[in-house]
């Protein structure tokens, strides 16, 4: 009886306290919690603010004053990927929203992606097309590049500006698996990127398993800058191997035209034991926001006096910045920077050009931003003619990763 009695008051004098732990833990009053939360990000107490912002949104879910504050204080601290998740989630329910639009901007801003605040500014002003403020705020970003000299293009022109200001080593694979007839085929390889102020040298070194055979190619891919706006891309390959050209030679005169656009001509090269081919060919690309395409013929004259014509579509979508993006490839004809084959145990090159083909081609390349490593993946479809049984076809599936990182 007196255990009971013990018991039932070692609890009554408990209720209270587990009452008013409940009430610390329960904010009657969010707003008066959201401005001591405000209180402690200012006084740079972050992580007790993002507990206190934590709790509210733990009873109301759709505070978005509370879901704003909390990304900022990420934002702040330099956490600049959980930020952006966090506005996303804010600007995918509540369009018009001109605090959380300017927040996003200015996260991606702090995080040097401007290109990406670009886009989230174009975004904002499509729901808010009137708002002074979020015009002025993109006007600024433009103006701030202007001052520097940098074009405002788009991540694909970032990315190839990152690329060139820096050094890397990278390694390839991949294999094609083919539906009938070909046992599958491997390709590796390792590349390096030395940037220059005349521009990159990449060194590269290819080798394949095709057909039984064992072949080692040697690269150097050189792009010489003349100016902002016009440069160049030289290629010379070298191999012993049958399953390579013995000599391959490419060049390209790009320049860089208003509006986003980029324009070459040049021409490839490649010389077999008993034949050679020279092939002509251009690109036409466009910079438009986060998005990049380009399409690249190639024209092949033959010794009939006609001309093989083929060519190649590219699309890319670029993701947070510059190292992320998906990318899409189609190409119908022969194109001399894919793979050759053999007929009959002869590789033959001319054939090539007038075989109908086409490839579907497409890569996610992505980072961490723990991590200053780049990873590409990419999966491919070819749907070809037998050299050897015109009419007819073959598919072959390709898989390969690429794996980057600076030194």
């Amino acid at each position: 009886m007196k255990t009971g009695i013990v018991i039932l008051g070692v609890f009554l004098l408990g209720l209270p306290l587990k009452l008013k732990a409940q009430e610390a833990a329960f904010p009657k009053d969010p707003d008066r919690s959201l401005k001591r939360a405000m209180e402690l990000a200012g006084e740079g107490k972050r992580e007790e603010a993002r507990d206190t912002l934590r709790n509210i949104l733990a009873y109301y879910p759709e505070y978005t004053d509370v879901s704003n504050l909390l990304a900022k204080t990420y934002s702040w601290d330099g956490d600049y990927t959980q930020a952006r998740n966090l506005f996303n989630r804010i600007t995918s329910s509540e369009k018009s929203n001109k605090e959380v639009w300017e927040a996003a901007i200015r996260n991606e801003i702090y995080a040097k992606n401007k290109h990406t605040a670009i886009g989230l500014a174009n975004k904002a002003l499509i729901y808010l097309p009137e708002d002074a403020d979020l015009r002025g705020l993109r006007n600024s970003i433009l103006e701030s590049w202007d001052e520097k000299g940098t074009d405002t293009g788009t991540e694909a022109e970032k990315a190839e500006e990152q690329e060139g200001n820096r050094n890397f080593v990278a390694l390839f694979s991949s294999a094609d698996l083919f539906d009938v007839v070909f046992d599958p085929m491997y390709y590796t390889g390792v590349e390096f990127n030395f940037g220059t102020d005349l521009g990159k040298i990449i060194p590269r070194i290819n080798y394949s398993n095709r057909f039984g055979i064992d072949g080692i190619q040697y690269e150097l891919d050189l792009y010489p800058k003349f100016s902002k706006s016009v440069y160049a891309y030289i290629n010379y390959g070298y191999s012993q191997s049958e399953i390579y050209p013995e000599h391959r030679v490419g060049g390209d005169l790009y320049v860089n035209l208003p509006g986003g656009v980029e324009t070459s001509l040049g021409a490839r090269y490649l010389s077999f034991t008993d034949s050679e081919v020279t092939i002509f060919t251009g690109s036409a690309g466009l910079y438009k926001g986060n998005y990049y395409f380009s399409l690249r013929p190639y024209v092949t004259p033959r010794n009939n006096n006609t001309l093989g014509i083929s060519g190649v579509l590219n699309a890319r979508r670029y993701l947070k910045d510059a190292n992320n993006y998906i990318g899409l490839t189609a190409g119908m004809g022969f194109m001399p920077e894919f793979r050759q084959f053999l007929a009959n145990s002869v590789l033959v090159a001319e054939t090539l050009l007038f075989v109908e083909s086409q490839q579907l081609l497409m890569e996610y390349q992505f980072s961490f931003n723990s991590n200053p490593s780049i990873y590409r993946i990419h999966l491919g479809l070819t749907r070809q003619e037998f050299v050897f049984a015109p009419g007819n076809f073959f598919w072959a599936f390709s898989a390969g990763l690429r794996y980057q990182v600076g030194f």
